[in-house]
């Protein structure tokens, strides 16, 4: 095997022309960009994606993104489009082929066929000269003049533009139809990114014990509830039944270490407990309770409306839930 230097320097190469051809990609567009969102926001269908090779590939990534974001995708591979698959595109259909020289055989064939069909086509081309270029009513120019490789042969490049420009349009349809956080988290309900999009507090802290001791509790009453309810604190509440501190396992730490023994057992919650606590609501998302448990370094909080506590949310449960 032929031992080639400068391997970091070759790997840096690559990703600096990858990243110099996206660049450009952004003073490229223009209106023919704008057609081709508005053509899709107007056809009312489906956009079919179509290519070949490594096209293929990349047409398939992109069909993933606009589906996850709103606009409703397929895929059609180009081969199989001339042996039936064809049927798969209504007549409210965008189509987007993808092609870096837009002239290959299969284009040639595709190209007519799909033009019967009489929906829009939409070239995501490099050369906007090419056949598919020409024959397309808007262009998604995905220009791309080398590839990363020496020999200017493997598709690097001109897949990375052809994927960014993708992405573009993706964002560009999301945006322009409101796309929101509701509507991202329909689409992905599951894992840890579906559930940061989704779960709340109160899907967590119902399932939790609910520690909690009066004002005038004692420390043997306050440890015991703690150890009881395992959450490693309790809330503490007044005599109407308010929310008015927390104690934790480091509060009764930090006193014992402040007081005798015989003083520290005489102690009352309410001389122990850390005053208007960190609460969250029982509608706030699950990820933002992990932010603020984090921002306040600490490992539980509590649920709480309007002064009454609800239940605890501990960062166990946020672990459990796979959203760390």
């Amino acid at each position: 095997m032929k031992l080639v230097k400068n391997i970091q320097s070759i790997a840096k190469d690559v990703l600096r022309q990858e990243a110099e051809a996206i660049h450009h990609l952004a003073d490229r567009i223009d209106a023919s960009f704008e057609q081709c969102v508005e053509a899709i926001l107007n056809a009312g269908g489906r956009v079919v994606i179509t290519g070949i090779g490594k096209s293929a590939l990349i047409g398939q990534k992109i069909v993933a993104t606009l589906n996850s974001t709103g606009t409703p995708a397929l895929f059609m591979h180009a081969a199989d489009a001339i042996h039936g698959d064809l049927g798969m595109i209504q007549l409210n259909d965008v189509v987007i082929a993808i092609s870096k020289s837009g002239d290959t055989p299969e284009i040639k064939v595709l190209v007519p066929l799909l033009k019967r069909t009489n929906v829009t086509l939409i070239a995501l081309v490099s050369n906007r000269d090419s056949y598919l270029g020409r024959h397309a009513h808007h262009v998604l120019h995905a220009y791309a003049p080398h590839e990363a490789d020496p020999l200017n042969l493997a598709p690097t490049t001109s897949t990375t533009a052809a994927l960014a420009l993708g992405d573009a349009l993706a964002i560009c349809l999301l945006e322009t139809r409101g796309f929101t956080r509701q509507d991202f988290a329909r689409y992905h309900p599951g894992g840890s990114l579906g559930k940061k999009l989704y779960l709340k507090v109160s899907d967590i802290y119902p399932h939790n014990a609910l520690p909690r001791v009066a004002e005038s509790a004692t420390v043997r009453e306050v440890i015991l509830e703690i150890t009881s309810k395992r959450l490693g604190a309790t809330a503490v509440l007044n005599e109407e039944d308010q929310l008015v501190g927390i104690v934790t396992d480091g509060d009764l730490r930090r006193m014992l270490n402040q007081h005798a023994d015989e003083t520290f057992m005489n102690l009352k919650a309410r001389q122990i407990m850390t005053s208007d606590p960190i609460c969250v609501s029982t509608d706030e998302y699950a990820v933002n309770a992990l932010q603020l448990m984090q921002a306040r370094n600490i490992t539980q909080v509590v649920v709480a409306e309007y002064g009454q506590v609800k239940g605890f949310v501990h960062l166990h449960d946020l672990l459990k839930e796979g959203l760390i």
